[in-house]
């Protein structure tokens, strides 16, 4: 099977977590958890800028 990363149409935001929880057949609540306590653990606006960038770089679905 053929998988590609793309963002969701289950978004809160711009689908990010949800496409990547998709891609990895999880939760999207597990990655958004994880998403959130990595990002208020290694500070704010790292984890903001990346989800930022990702959300520019993954293709939404067709």
């Amino acid at each position: 099977m053929n998988k590609k990363l793309t963002r969701s149409n289950n978004k809160q935001l711009a689908g990010v977590c949800a496409g990547i929880a998709e891609y990895l057949d999880v939760d999207p609540t597990i990655i958004r958890a994880l998403w959130a306590f990595i990002s208020i653990f290694f500070w704010l606006l790292p984890g903001i800028i990346l989800y930022v960038v990702l959300a520019i770089i993954i293709p939404a679905k067709e």
